[in-house]
Protein backbone atom coordinates (compact mmCIF):
# COMPACT_ATOMS: atom_id res chain seq x y z
CA UNK A 1 0.00 0.00 0.00
CA UNK A 2 1.33 3.38 -0.93
CA UNK A 3 0.88 6.31 1.42
CA UNK A 4 -0.23 9.75 0.28
CA UNK A 5 2.55 12.35 0.74
CA UNK A 6 0.29 14.31 1.23
CA UNK A 7 -2.85 13.68 -0.78
CA UNK A 8 -6.24 15.31 -0.74
CA UNK A 9 -9.55 14.21 -2.16
CA UNK A 10 -11.64 16.16 -4.61
CA UNK A 11 -15.37 15.62 -4.94
CA UNK A 12 -17.60 16.70 -7.76
CA UNK A 13 -20.32 17.82 -5.34
CA UNK A 14 -21.37 21.44 -5.81
CA UNK A 15 -21.51 24.18 -3.25
CA UNK A 16 -24.81 26.05 -2.90
CA UNK A 17 -22.81 29.23 -3.52
CA UNK A 18 -21.06 27.89 -6.63
CA UNK A 19 -22.63 30.54 -8.88
CA UNK A 20 -20.83 33.27 -6.95
CA UNK A 21 -17.42 31.68 -7.56
CA UNK A 22 -15.14 31.44 -10.55
CA UNK A 23 -16.01 28.18 -12.38
CA UNK A 24 -13.53 25.42 -11.67
CA UNK A 25 -11.27 24.39 -14.53
CA UNK A 26 -12.84 21.18 -15.80
CA UNK A 27 -9.48 19.70 -16.72
CA UNK A 28 -8.23 20.23 -13.17
CA UNK A 29 -11.40 18.75 -11.69
CA UNK A 30 -11.16 15.67 -13.88
CA UNK A 31 -7.48 15.20 -13.10
CA UNK A 32 -8.28 15.39 -9.38
CA UNK A 33 -11.11 12.90 -9.71
CA UNK A 34 -8.94 10.49 -11.70
CA UNK A 35 -6.44 10.67 -8.86
CA UNK A 36 -9.21 10.17 -6.31
CA UNK A 37 -10.41 6.96 -7.96
CA UNK A 38 -6.93 5.58 -8.65
CA UNK A 39 -5.73 6.24 -5.11
CA UNK A 40 -8.91 4.75 -3.66
CA UNK A 41 -8.41 1.49 -5.54
CA UNK A 42 -4.71 1.49 -4.61
CA UNK A 43 -5.45 1.84 -0.89
CA UNK A 44 -8.62 -0.28 -0.61
CA UNK A 45 -7.64 -3.20 -2.83
CA UNK A 46 -10.17 -4.97 -5.09
CA UNK A 47 -13.44 -3.03 -5.04
CA UNK A 48 -16.46 -2.69 -7.29
CA UNK A 49 -17.38 0.43 -9.23
CA UNK A 50 -20.44 0.81 -7.01
CA UNK A 51 -18.28 0.72 -3.89
CA UNK A 52 -15.92 3.33 -5.35
CA UNK A 53 -18.89 5.57 -6.16
CA UNK A 54 -20.31 5.28 -2.64
CA UNK A 55 -16.99 5.77 -0.86
CA UNK A 56 -15.73 8.67 -2.99
CA UNK A 57 -19.03 10.53 -3.34
CA UNK A 58 -18.87 10.51 -7.14
CA UNK A 59 -21.91 9.39 -9.13
CA UNK A 60 -21.93 6.13 -11.07
CA UNK A 61 -21.89 7.80 -14.48
CA UNK A 62 -18.76 9.77 -13.57
CA UNK A 63 -17.13 6.64 -12.13
CA UNK A 64 -17.75 4.78 -15.39
CA UNK A 65 -16.09 7.56 -17.36
CA UNK A 66 -13.12 7.87 -14.99
CA UNK A 67 -12.55 4.12 -14.81
CA UNK A 68 -12.66 3.90 -18.59
CA UNK A 69 -9.94 6.52 -18.88
CA UNK A 70 -7.79 4.90 -16.20
CA UNK A 71 -8.10 1.60 -18.02
CA UNK A 72 -7.09 3.28 -21.27
CA UNK A 73 -4.00 4.65 -19.54
CA UNK A 74 -3.11 1.13 -18.35
CA UNK A 75 -3.62 1.99 -14.66
CA UNK A 76 -6.70 -0.03 -13.72
CA UNK A 77 -8.17 -3.35 -14.76
CA UNK A 78 -11.16 -5.43 -13.76
CA UNK A 79 -10.95 -8.90 -12.27
CA UNK A 80 -13.68 -11.27 -11.25
CA UNK A 81 -16.37 -12.19 -11.08
CA UNK A 82 -16.43 -11.78 -7.32
CA UNK A 83 -19.24 -12.00 -4.78
CA UNK A 84 -19.73 -8.89 -2.70
CA UNK A 85 -21.68 -10.93 -0.14
CA UNK A 86 -23.42 -14.20 0.38
CA UNK A 87 -26.17 -13.51 -2.14
CA UNK A 88 -26.55 -11.62 -5.37
CA UNK A 89 -24.99 -11.68 -8.79
CA UNK A 90 -21.18 -11.70 -8.77
CA UNK A 91 -19.58 -8.54 -10.13
CA UNK A 92 -16.21 -7.36 -11.41
CA UNK A 93 -13.70 -5.74 -9.08
CA UNK A 94 -11.24 -2.97 -9.88
CA UNK A 95 -7.53 -3.41 -9.11
CA UNK A 96 -4.35 -1.65 -10.14
CA UNK A 97 -3.12 -2.79 -13.52
CA UNK A 98 0.50 -2.94 -12.43
CA UNK A 99 1.76 -4.89 -15.39
CA UNK A 100 1.81 -1.95 -17.81
CA UNK A 101 3.30 0.96 -15.85
CA UNK A 102 6.59 0.91 -13.95
CA UNK A 103 8.72 3.11 -11.69
CA UNK A 104 12.52 3.14 -11.52
CA UNK A 105 14.49 4.08 -8.41
CA UNK A 106 18.27 4.27 -8.17
CA UNK A 107 20.88 5.00 -5.56
CA UNK A 108 24.44 6.21 -6.04
CA UNK A 109 26.58 5.53 -3.01
CA UNK A 110 30.25 5.32 -2.15
CA UNK A 111 30.83 1.79 -3.40
CA UNK A 112 27.77 0.81 -5.43
CA UNK A 113 24.92 1.86 -7.67
CA UNK A 114 21.57 0.20 -6.98
CA UNK A 115 18.53 -0.03 -9.24
CA UNK A 116 15.02 -1.14 -8.29
CA UNK A 117 12.00 -1.11 -10.57
CA UNK A 118 8.46 -2.11 -9.69
CA UNK A 119 5.13 -1.98 -11.42
CA UNK A 120 2.36 0.26 -10.13
CA UNK A 121 1.13 -2.46 -7.78
CA UNK A 122 4.57 -2.78 -6.18
CA UNK A 123 5.65 -6.03 -7.84
CA UNK A 124 9.45 -5.99 -8.14
CA UNK A 125 10.63 -6.18 -11.74
CA UNK A 126 14.31 -5.28 -11.30
CA UNK A 127 16.48 -5.42 -8.18
CA UNK A 128 20.22 -5.18 -8.70
CA UNK A 129 23.27 -3.58 -7.13
CA UNK A 130 26.50 -3.00 -9.06
CA UNK A 131 29.80 -2.54 -7.26
CA UNK A 132 31.31 0.81 -8.28
CA UNK A 133 33.98 3.00 -6.69
CA UNK A 134 32.11 6.30 -6.73
CA UNK A 135 34.31 7.62 -3.92
CA UNK A 136 37.39 7.22 -6.10
CA UNK A 137 35.79 8.41 -9.34
CA UNK A 138 35.25 11.88 -10.76
CA UNK A 139 31.59 12.99 -10.87
CA UNK A 140 31.53 12.69 -14.66
CA UNK A 141 32.59 9.06 -14.58
CA UNK A 142 30.03 8.28 -11.87
CA UNK A 143 27.25 9.92 -13.88
CA UNK A 144 28.31 7.99 -16.97
CA UNK A 145 28.08 4.72 -15.01
CA UNK A 146 24.71 5.76 -13.60
CA UNK A 147 23.48 6.46 -17.13
CA UNK A 148 24.57 2.96 -18.20
CA UNK A 149 22.69 1.38 -15.31
CA UNK A 150 19.57 3.38 -16.17
CA UNK A 151 19.76 2.52 -19.86
CA UNK A 152 19.99 -1.20 -19.09
CA UNK A 153 17.05 -1.02 -16.67
CA UNK A 154 14.96 0.93 -19.18
CA UNK A 155 15.74 -1.65 -21.87
CA UNK A 156 14.74 -4.47 -19.53
CA UNK A 157 11.43 -2.75 -18.74
CA UNK A 158 10.79 -2.12 -22.41
CA UNK A 159 11.23 -5.82 -23.14
CA UNK A 160 8.61 -6.53 -20.48
CA UNK A 161 6.20 -4.12 -22.20
CA UNK A 162 6.24 -1.76 -19.22
CA UNK A 163 5.81 2.00 -19.68
CA UNK A 164 8.25 3.89 -17.45
CA UNK A 165 6.42 6.54 -15.41
CA UNK A 166 9.50 8.20 -13.96
CA UNK A 167 13.01 7.91 -12.53
CA UNK A 168 14.18 9.06 -9.10
CA UNK A 169 17.82 8.93 -7.99
CA UNK A 170 18.94 8.80 -4.36
CA UNK A 171 22.26 10.43 -3.43
CA UNK A 172 23.90 10.76 0.02
CA UNK A 173 24.18 14.51 0.35
CA UNK A 174 22.50 17.89 0.26
CA UNK A 175 20.06 18.05 -2.64
CA UNK A 176 18.35 20.98 -4.33
CA UNK A 177 15.30 19.02 -5.42
CA UNK A 178 13.85 21.94 -7.38
CA UNK A 179 16.80 22.06 -9.80
CA UNK A 180 17.88 18.43 -9.54
CA UNK A 181 21.32 19.46 -8.29
CA UNK A 182 23.53 17.69 -5.78
CA UNK A 183 24.72 20.70 -3.79
CA UNK A 184 27.20 18.71 -1.70
CA UNK A 185 27.90 15.00 -1.28
CA UNK A 186 31.10 14.88 0.80
CA UNK A 187 31.75 11.14 0.58
CA UNK A 188 31.36 11.22 -3.19
CA UNK A 189 33.35 14.47 -3.47
CA UNK A 190 30.49 16.04 -5.44
CA UNK A 191 30.00 19.79 -5.33
CA UNK A 192 27.21 21.44 -7.34
CA UNK A 193 26.63 18.47 -9.64
CA UNK A 194 23.59 19.05 -11.95
CA UNK A 195 22.55 15.40 -11.91
CA UNK A 196 19.16 15.71 -13.59
CA UNK A 197 20.39 18.05 -16.32
CA UNK A 198 23.35 15.75 -16.98
CA UNK A 199 21.13 12.70 -17.43
CA UNK A 200 18.70 14.58 -19.63
CA UNK A 201 21.57 15.94 -21.75
CA UNK A 202 22.79 12.37 -22.16
CA UNK A 203 19.44 11.48 -23.71
CA UNK A 204 18.27 9.22 -20.90
CA UNK A 205 14.62 8.20 -21.51
CA UNK A 206 13.40 11.36 -23.29
CA UNK A 207 10.07 12.52 -21.95
CA UNK A 208 10.35 10.55 -18.71
CA UNK A 209 10.49 12.73 -15.54
CA UNK A 210 13.78 12.47 -13.63
CA UNK A 211 14.21 13.68 -10.05
CA UNK A 212 16.88 13.40 -7.35
CA UNK A 213 16.59 13.38 -3.57
CA UNK A 214 18.60 12.59 -0.44
CA UNK A 215 19.07 8.88 0.18
CA UNK A 216 18.03 8.94 3.85
CA UNK A 217 14.86 10.89 3.09
CA UNK A 218 13.87 8.34 0.49
CA UNK A 219 14.74 5.41 2.75
CA UNK A 220 12.59 6.90 5.52
CA UNK A 221 9.73 7.15 3.04
CA UNK A 222 10.16 3.47 2.16
CA UNK A 223 10.18 2.46 5.82
CA UNK A 224 7.02 4.47 6.50
CA UNK A 225 5.25 3.13 3.42
CA UNK A 226 6.17 -0.54 3.53
CA UNK A 227 9.03 -1.25 5.94
CA UNK A 228 9.40 -2.51 9.47
CA UNK A 229 7.94 0.73 10.87
CA UNK A 230 5.12 0.99 8.32
CA UNK A 231 2.56 3.58 9.34
CA UNK A 232 4.51 4.80 12.39
CA UNK A 233 3.88 8.58 12.28
CA UNK A 234 7.05 9.59 14.12
CA UNK A 235 10.21 7.76 13.15
CA UNK A 236 13.86 8.36 12.37
CA UNK A 237 15.74 6.31 9.78
CA UNK A 238 19.53 6.05 9.96
CA UNK A 239 21.54 5.00 6.94
CA UNK A 240 24.27 2.51 7.70
CA UNK A 241 26.71 3.26 4.91
CA UNK A 242 30.14 4.87 4.73
CA UNK A 243 28.21 8.06 5.36
CA UNK A 244 25.45 8.31 7.96
CA UNK A 245 22.32 10.25 7.10
CA UNK A 246 18.98 10.62 8.76
CA UNK A 247 15.47 10.65 7.34
CA UNK A 248 12.79 12.00 9.64
CA UNK A 249 9.05 11.33 9.55
CA UNK A 250 7.18 13.67 11.89
CA UNK A 251 3.42 13.29 12.34
CA UNK A 252 3.29 11.20 9.18
CA UNK A 253 5.15 13.72 7.02
CA UNK A 254 8.80 14.03 5.97
CA UNK A 255 10.68 16.73 7.87
CA UNK A 256 13.01 18.46 5.41
CA UNK A 257 13.81 21.88 6.84
CA UNK A 258 13.80 25.29 5.16
CA UNK A 259 16.11 24.28 2.30
CA UNK A 260 15.48 20.55 2.29
CA UNK A 261 18.80 19.85 4.00
CA UNK A 262 17.53 18.47 7.33
CA UNK A 263 18.91 15.16 8.50
CA UNK A 264 22.66 15.55 7.98
CA UNK A 265 23.28 14.09 11.42
CA UNK A 266 26.40 12.25 10.29
CA UNK A 267 28.23 15.57 10.41
CA UNK A 268 27.36 16.46 13.99
CA UNK A 269 30.72 16.78 15.74
CA UNK A 270 30.81 14.32 18.64
CA UNK A 271 34.57 14.03 19.21
CA UNK A 272 36.69 17.12 18.43
CA UNK A 273 39.86 15.05 18.88
CA UNK A 274 38.69 12.24 16.61
CA UNK A 275 39.23 11.26 12.98
CA UNK A 276 38.96 13.64 10.05
CA UNK A 277 35.68 13.32 8.16
CA UNK A 278 35.13 13.43 4.42
CA UNK A 279 33.40 16.79 4.89
CA UNK A 280 36.66 18.29 6.17
CA UNK A 281 35.67 18.53 9.83
CA UNK A 282 37.10 16.43 12.64
CA UNK A 283 35.16 14.03 14.84
CA UNK A 284 31.84 13.85 12.97
CA UNK A 285 29.43 11.15 14.12
CA UNK A 286 29.89 9.14 10.91
CA UNK A 287 33.62 8.82 11.66
CA UNK A 288 32.50 6.81 14.71
CA UNK A 289 29.65 4.73 13.30
CA UNK A 290 29.90 4.75 9.50
CA UNK A 291 30.88 1.58 7.65
CA UNK A 292 34.32 3.06 7.00
CA UNK A 293 34.84 3.34 10.76
CA UNK A 294 33.87 -0.29 11.33
CA UNK A 295 36.13 -1.48 8.50
CA UNK A 296 39.00 0.67 9.79
CA UNK A 297 38.75 -0.88 13.27
CA UNK A 298 37.92 -4.49 12.30
CA UNK A 299 39.96 -4.92 9.10
CA UNK A 300 42.49 -2.07 9.02
CA UNK A 301 44.42 -3.68 6.20
CA UNK A 302 41.37 -3.26 3.94
CA UNK A 303 40.24 0.15 5.15
CA UNK A 304 38.63 2.58 2.72
CA UNK A 305 41.23 4.70 0.98
CA UNK A 306 44.07 2.21 1.35
CA UNK A 307 45.90 0.76 -1.62
CA UNK A 308 44.49 -2.70 -0.91
CA UNK A 309 40.92 -2.27 -2.10
CA UNK A 310 40.08 -5.97 -2.06
CA UNK A 311 36.32 -5.54 -1.82
CA UNK A 312 33.97 -2.66 -2.59
CA UNK A 313 30.42 -3.89 -2.20
CA UNK A 314 29.33 -3.28 1.43
CA UNK A 315 27.93 -6.79 1.86
CA UNK A 316 31.25 -8.25 0.73
CA UNK A 317 33.04 -6.10 3.30
CA UNK A 318 30.66 -7.31 6.01
CA UNK A 319 31.17 -10.91 4.92
CA UNK A 320 34.92 -10.48 5.29
CA UNK A 321 34.48 -8.97 8.76
CA UNK A 322 32.26 -11.86 9.82
CA UNK A 323 34.77 -14.35 8.47
CA UNK A 324 37.49 -12.81 10.60
CA UNK A 325 35.20 -12.98 13.62
CA UNK A 326 34.64 -16.68 12.96
CA UNK A 327 38.41 -17.08 12.82
CA UNK A 328 38.69 -15.58 16.30
CA UNK A 329 39.91 -12.06 15.50
CA UNK A 330 39.13 -10.08 18.70
CA UNK A 331 39.15 -6.77 16.82
CA UNK A 332 35.76 -7.52 15.24
CA UNK A 333 33.69 -7.73 18.45
CA UNK A 334 35.57 -4.77 19.89
CA UNK A 335 34.83 -2.72 16.76
CA UNK A 336 31.12 -3.62 16.77
CA UNK A 337 30.87 -2.73 20.47
CA UNK A 338 32.54 0.63 19.84
CA UNK A 339 30.18 1.40 16.97
CA UNK A 340 27.23 0.37 19.15
CA UNK A 341 28.24 2.75 21.92
CA UNK A 342 28.61 5.72 19.60
CA UNK A 343 25.43 4.74 17.78
CA UNK A 344 23.51 4.94 21.04
CA UNK A 345 25.09 8.26 21.99
CA UNK A 346 24.09 9.85 18.72
CA UNK A 347 20.64 8.25 18.89
CA UNK A 348 20.11 9.91 22.28
CA UNK A 349 20.60 13.29 20.59
CA UNK A 350 18.04 12.38 17.93
CA UNK A 351 15.56 11.12 20.54
CA UNK A 352 15.88 14.38 22.45
CA UNK A 353 15.46 16.47 19.28
CA UNK A 354 12.69 14.64 17.41
CA UNK A 355 10.98 12.42 20.02
CA UNK A 356 10.46 9.48 17.62
CA UNK A 357 8.76 6.24 18.58
CA UNK A 358 11.32 4.19 16.69
CA UNK A 359 14.79 4.63 15.23
CA UNK A 360 15.09 2.38 12.19
CA UNK A 361 18.59 1.14 11.46
CA UNK A 362 19.34 0.62 7.79
CA UNK A 363 22.22 -0.62 5.68
CA UNK A 364 24.98 -2.39 7.57
CA UNK A 365 23.46 -1.37 10.93
CA UNK A 366 20.55 -3.69 10.14
CA UNK A 367 22.79 -6.62 9.30
CA UNK A 368 24.61 -6.33 12.65
CA UNK A 369 21.50 -5.30 14.58
CA UNK A 370 21.49 -8.27 16.95
CA UNK A 371 24.85 -7.11 18.33
CA UNK A 372 24.51 -3.34 17.87
CA UNK A 373 21.05 -2.72 19.29
CA UNK A 374 21.58 -3.99 22.89
CA UNK A 375 24.65 -1.78 23.28
CA UNK A 376 23.08 1.21 21.54
CA UNK A 377 19.87 0.91 23.56
CA UNK A 378 21.83 1.04 26.83
CA UNK A 379 23.49 4.28 25.72
CA UNK A 380 20.18 5.72 24.52
CA UNK A 381 18.55 4.94 27.87
CA UNK A 382 21.51 6.40 29.75
CA UNK A 383 21.84 9.65 27.82
CA UNK A 384 18.36 10.36 26.48
CA UNK A 385 15.74 12.36 28.33
CA UNK A 386 14.05 9.79 30.55
CA UNK A 387 10.53 9.96 29.14
CA UNK A 388 11.48 10.36 25.46
CA UNK A 389 14.15 7.66 25.53
CA UNK A 390 11.94 5.27 27.47
CA UNK A 391 9.34 5.36 24.72
CA UNK A 392 11.81 5.06 21.84
CA UNK A 393 13.45 1.89 20.62
CA UNK A 394 15.52 0.62 17.73
CA UNK A 395 14.30 -1.56 14.88
CA UNK A 396 16.34 -3.22 12.14
CA UNK A 397 15.21 -2.41 8.61
CA UNK A 398 14.12 -5.35 6.48
CA UNK A 399 14.75 -3.44 3.25
CA UNK A 400 18.51 -3.88 3.34
CA UNK A 401 20.78 -1.67 1.26
CA UNK A 402 17.90 -1.13 -1.19
CA UNK A 403 15.79 1.07 1.09
CA UNK A 404 16.70 4.34 -0.64
CA UNK A 405 16.06 3.03 -4.14
CA UNK A 406 12.73 1.57 -2.99
CA UNK A 407 11.81 4.95 -1.54
CA UNK A 408 12.76 6.46 -4.89
CA UNK A 409 10.29 4.08 -6.56
CA UNK A 410 7.59 5.21 -4.12
CA UNK A 411 8.12 8.82 -5.18
CA UNK A 412 7.43 7.93 -8.81
CA UNK A 413 4.35 5.89 -7.93
CA UNK A 414 3.01 8.69 -5.75
CA UNK A 415 3.38 11.08 -8.69
CA UNK A 416 1.23 8.78 -10.84
CA UNK A 417 -1.38 8.42 -8.08
CA UNK A 418 -1.50 12.20 -7.72
CA UNK A 419 -1.78 12.84 -11.46
CA UNK A 420 -2.75 9.82 -13.60
CA UNK A 421 -2.69 12.00 -16.73
CA UNK A 422 1.11 11.80 -16.67
CA UNK A 423 0.62 8.34 -18.21
CA UNK A 424 -0.37 8.52 -21.87
CA UNK A 425 -3.58 6.91 -23.11
CA UNK A 426 -2.80 3.63 -24.83
CA UNK A 427 -6.25 2.56 -25.94
CA UNK A 428 -8.51 5.55 -26.71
Amino acid sequence: MHQSWPGGRTSESSSPHRSSRIPADQTTVRRSNLSLVLRHVSERGPCSRSAVAVETGLNKTTITSLVGELQARGLLKEIGPQHAGSVGRPGLALVLDGSKVGALGLEVNVDYIAAVATDLAGRVLIDRRIGFDAMGSAPGRSLAKLAQVIEKAVADLDRLGVTLAGITVAVPGLIDTATGTVVLAPNLNWHGVPLVDSLMSAGISPGVPITVDNDANLAALAEYSSGVAMGTPDLVYLTGEVGVGCGIISNGRPLRGADGFAGEVGHIVVDPSGEQCGCGRVGCWETKVGLAALVRMATPDHAYGTSQQVVRDPEERLAEIEQRRDEGDPRVDAAVAEVGRWLGRGAAILANLFNPRVIVLGGYFAQLADRLIPIAQMELDRLGMTVAAGRCGFAASNLGFGAASRGAVDVVIERVLSDPTTIAIRNP
